[in-house]
């Protein structure tokens, strides 16, 4: 088999978490520092070598081979791929699921649940990223996505056509309130209004909804991001994106959790991730206890790419 890997120069996401794998820039001047010639040579000379004649079927042996003996490096919370990169490591490692797809003759989705030991495969629901704030945004929302889910939808290409109509939909009703301008976009393709209320994009999203006929059919995820506007002083300041911050909307964690409750009781939300900050513990369990079994809540920042967390 012949592994081919193409590792390009991707946007760089913003809302990291601490814990991450640590990616490999070139630094510099050329793309602001976060060039990944230095991974791509890596990818070149030591990765795709060292992997020439072993078995792509194999993901879990190749991916602790890359991570543990390639690449060695580990920091206070485990393998970080420092040396070699995540960016390379992982890139390698989907082209190496890809192959082991091809050699097994089965498609790529199949050979991944296969690998997970999982006989029993549904099509994911897609969440739509609509609304963009927190880092994502040049808006004054803390929250950093508002999503939508078409739960409703009896197969993936109608998951898709009620996404569309819904965005769409969205378009048109944040144009009639706040103007054509209101509707560029953020750094994931959401719309960008200048609300800071996170109240008030929950409430278009909402209306867009019921808009596009697609009530009940169409629920709402968020990704808060939270760790973004955690303060040294213990709170979540919902006002951080401002340059004269007077500290007016500092809210402690159990503020933030009783807010995230109005909003479930509120609007038709299943799913909010990274509500909290990645090592409030305390906040997490909480809401977990209080909510999660009725509503999904979802760590990114909190779990990142780190089995030891």
């Amino acid at each position: 088999w012949i592994l081919l890997v193409c590792l390009t120069y991707y946007y760089c996401k913003y809302a990291i978490g601490i814990y991450e794998a640590v990616e490999l820039r070139d630094g510099g001047s050329d793309y602001l520092g976060k060039g990944v010639s230095k991974a791509v040579r890596n990818v070149n000379s030591i990765i795709g070598p060292a992997l020439i004649g072993k078995d792509p079927t194999q993901q879990t042996a190749i991916d602790n081979f890359m991570v543990h003996q390639l690449d060695g490096t580990q920091n206070e919370w485990g393998w970080c791929k420092q040396k070699l990169g995540a960016n390379a490591i992982g890139s390698v490692s989907l082209a190496v699921c890809k192959a082991g797809a091809v050699v097994s003759g089965i498609p790529l989705y199949k050979h991944i649940a296969n690998l997970a030991g999982n006989p029993k495969v549904v099509l994911p629901v897609p969440a739509f990223n609509v609304i963009n704030g927190g880092s994502h945004a040049g808006n004054k929302l803390a929250m950093q996505e508002f999503m939508i889910l078409p739960i409703g939808a009896s197969s993936f290409k109608e998951a898709m056509k009620m996404g569309v109509e819904v965005y769409h939909t969205l378009k048109s009703v944040i144009k009639k309130k706040y103007g054509q301008d209101a509707t560029n976009v953020g750094d994931e393709g959401g719309f960008a209004p200048n609300i800071q209320e996170n109240k008030e994009g929950l409430e278009l999203l909402k209306t867009a909804i019921d808009k596009a006929g697609y009530t009940g059919k169409v629920v709402i995820g968020m990704d808060v991001a939270a760790s973004e506007f955690y303060t040294s002083d213990n709170t979540y300041d919902l006002n951080f994106k401002e340059e004269n911050n007077d500290g007016s909307l500092k809210i402690s964690g159990d503020a933030l959790k009783d807010l995230y409750k109005s909003f479930l009781a509120e609007y038709p939300i299943v799913s909010i991730e990274d509500p909290f900050d990645e090592d409030d513990w305390e906040h997490y369990a909480k809401i977990t206890r209080e909510v999660g079994e009725k509503y999904q809540i979802v760590g990114d920042d909190l779990l990142v790419t780190n089995p030891k967390v």
